[in-house]
C-alpha cells in the first residue's frame, strides 16, 4: 500500500470533522511549503476555510511558497489581501504582486498598505531586474554602533519578532553601514562590552546598483546567510539572503542555458507567439544559411562518396562528437569569462589547454572508434581486414582532428564575441555547432579522399 503524502494528509485534516483549534494545532506540525502544495489541490471553499483557521501571519508565510499568488488573492477581499502582503517580506510581497496581472489592482493593493511597507516595496521595485537591489529584502536586524552588548541584545530581541534573519546583526553609524556581528559573538560577549570590540568591520557588502551577474560569484564565495546592500552613500538599505542567491544563480543558469540555444532570454510558458518568433527566427535564418553551406560542401565531395559509399555511414559519428567537444568547451569558456579579471596570458593558456583536452580526448576516442569500425566492417559487411582498417583509420583520424578543432573553436569564438562586447552566451552556441559541422565535414571527406581514394584502397 502506497504511503500517504504530507499533501494528502493536510487535505484530509482540513476536510475532517475536527474543530478549528484542532485543525490549527495539527497543521502546526507541517512545513509551510507542504501546506502551499496542498493549496494547489484544494477547491476555493476549502482554501477560504484554511485562511480563516490559520490567520493572516501564517498564511503570509505559506504564500511565499506558491507560484501564483493571484489565484488565491481571488479568494480574499482586497483588505484581506493587503493584510497578507503586509506580513510578507518586501521581496516576497513584490513576487506576489507581480503575479497579479491587473496593474490597477496592483497599485490599489500597494496604496492600501502601511506606508513603511509600501515604501520598502517601492524601493526594491525601483531597481531593474539585473541590479542587486532587486534581490534584497528588508528582513534583517540592524543596531547602532554606539550600543553596548546589553543594549544590542535588547534591540535584537525586539526586532526578532519582526525579522527572521537574525544570525548576522548589521551595525550602522548614522544609518551608514559599519560592519556586522555574528549572533554567537553577541551572545557570549559581556553585557557592557563596546560593540566595536566584536564588530567585523570588513564584512562584505554590495552596492544596490551592482549587476547581479557580477555579484553572484562574490556572494557564493563568502557563503554567508546574508549580505548587506548599501546605496551610493553607504547607507544600509537591505540584505540579500542565501535563498535570494540560490534563486539568482538558478535564474542566471536558466538564462545562459536558453542563450546557448540561440535565445535572448529564458522562455516563458505564457509568452506570445510573436515574441518567441522574434527571439528564435533570426538565429534560425542564420543557421539555415550556414546549414546550406555545410550541404554544399558535402556536395563537393560527391565523387568520393560515389567511390566509397560506406563513409556516409560514419559521417554523423564524426559530426556529433565534434559538436559535443565544442559544446563542452563553450560551456567551460562561458564560465571562465564570468571572471572579468582574467588576463590575456591566462586566456591564451586556457585556449591551449582546451586544444590539448580536445586532442587527448580525440586520440582516446579515435583509437576506440577505429577498432570498433574495423571489426564492424569485417564481421557485418564481410570486408577484408585491410579495407576495414583503412576506413576505420580515416574515421579515427577525422575524429581526432575534428575534436581538437572543435575544442579550439569552442574556446576562441566566445572569447572573440566577449572582446567585441557581444554576449558570448547569446552569439556562440548555435554558431559553434554549425561551424564545427562545417569543419568536421571538410576534414572527414578530405581524409577519405586521401586515404581511401588517393591511395587506391577502393
Amino acid at each position: 500500500m502506497q504511503e500517504m503524502t504530507n499533501t494528502q494528509r493536510i487535505i484530509n485534516i482540513i476536510g475532517s470533522g475536527m474543530t478549528r483549534a484542532e485543525i490549527a494545532a495539527e497543521l502546526g506540525n507541517y512545513h509551510d511549503n507542504d501546506i502551499a502544495e496542498a493549496l494547489e489541490l484544494m477547491a476555493a471553499p476549502s482554501r477560504k476555510k484554511l485562511y480563516s483557521i490559520l490567520g493572516v501571519r501564517r498564511m503570509a508565510d505559506i504564500f511565499t511558497y506558491v507560484d501564483d499568488f493571484s489565484i488565491y488573492a481571488g479568494d480574499m477581499t482586497v483588505e484581506q489581501a493587503v493584510s497578507v502582503l503586509e506580513c510578507m517580506d518586501a521581496d516576497d510581497a513584490i513576487d506576489a504582486l507581480e503575479s497579479v496581472k491587473d496593474e490597477s489592482l496592483q497599485n490599489k493593493l500597494i496604496s492600501l498598505m502601511d506606508k513603511d511597507v509600501s515604501d520598502d516595496i517601492q524601493l526594491i521595485r525601483s531597481f531593474s531586474e539585473d541590479e542587486a537591489g532587486s534581490l534584497m529584502t528588508n528582513d534583517f536586524v540592524s543596531i547602532p554602533e554606539t550600543y553596548t552588548v546589553k543594549q544590542a541584545m535588547n534591540s535584537l530581541v525586539h526586532q526578532a519578532g519582526e525579522n527572521d534573519n537574525i544570525n548576522t546583526i548589521y551595525v550602522t553609524n548614522d544609518g551608514r553601514y559599519a560592519g556586522a556581528i555574528d549572533l554567537r559573538k553577541l551572545i557570549i560577549a559581556r553585557e557592557y562590552t563596546p560593540l566595536g570590540e566584536i564588530i567585523s568591520s570588513n564584512y562584505p557588502s554590495v552596492n544596490a546598483k551592482d549587476k547581479v551577474s557580477d555579484i553572484i560569484e562574490k556572494l557564493k564565495d563568502y557563503a554567508e546567510d546574508s549580505i548587506p546592500v548599501v546605496d551610493d552613500k553607504n547607507k544600509l538599505i537591505g540584505v540579500i539572503t542565501a535563498d535570494d542567491v540560490v534563486e539568482a544563480v538558478d535564474d542566471e543558469m536558466g538564462e545562459d542555458y536558453a542563450r546557448l540555444g540561440g535565445l535572448t532570454a529564458e522562455e516563458d510558458l505564457n509568452e506570445k507567439l510573436g515574441e518567441s518568433m522574434k527571439k528564435r527566427l533570426p538565429w534560425l535564418v542564420l543557421l539555415l544559411g550556414l546549414g546550406l553551406c555545410v550541404s554544399s560542401v558535402v556536395g563537393m565531395f560527391e565523387g568520393i562518396v560515389a567511390k566509397v559509399a560506406i563513409v556516409v555511414c560514419f559521417q554523423s559519428l564524426v559530426l556529433d562528437m565534434a559538436g559535443n567537444a565544442g559544446t563542452q568547451s563553450l560551456a567551460v569558456t562561458i564560465r571562465v569569462l564570468m571572471d572579468e579579471d582574467i588576463s590575456g596570458r591566462e586566456k591564451l593558456g586556457f585556449v591551449l589547454k582546451e586544444m590539448r583536452v580536445g586532442l587527448v580526448s580525440g586520440l582516446s576516442l579515435g583509437v576506440l572508434t577505429s577498432l570498433c569500425v574495423a571489426i564492424y566492417l569485417w564481421l557485418a559487411k564481410s570486408t577484408t581486414l585491410g579495407y576495414g582498417f583503412a576506413v576505420a583509420g580515416c574515421v579515427g583520424t577525422s575524429l581526432v582532428v575534428a575534436m581538437m578543432v572543435a575544442s579550439l573553436t569552442g574556446a576562441v569564438i566566445p572569447m572573440f564575441f566577449h572582446k567585441i562586447k557581444v554576449d558570448p552566451a547569446v552569439a556562440s552556441g548555435p554558431l559553434i555547432t554549425t561551424v564545427n559541422d562545417l569543419v568536421a565535414v571538410v576534414i572527414y571527406y578530405s581524409l577519405a579522399g586521401i586515404f581511401l581514394v588517393g591511395l587506391n584502397v577502393v
